[in-house]
């Protein structure tokens, strides 16, 4: 896996910055525009109205990570 050293929070403008601290969405702060829509793009796929309950969504994920091999 690569190394993406992480931005410091106070190095992230204000309107960039997301309330999750996940670290996959950490790496984005590099390029802070990204990390918002990234957070905003998950919010809306895992919270948003739509045919799947959020629990089968989550499970979804968890087998598309395993199958990628993500330890996270």
């Amino acid at each position: 896996m690569a190394f993406i050293p992480y931005q410091a929070e106070d190095q992230i403008p204000p309107g960039d910055r997301v309330t999750d601290r996940d670290n996959i969405l950490r790496i984005h702060g590099i390029h802070s525009r990204v990390m918002k829509q990234h957070y905003n793009l998950y919010v809306e796929l895992m919270h948003g109205p739509g045919p799947l309950s959020r629990i089968q969504r989550e499970m979804i994920a968890v087998v598309v990570s395993t199958i990628n091999g993500c330890h996270y």
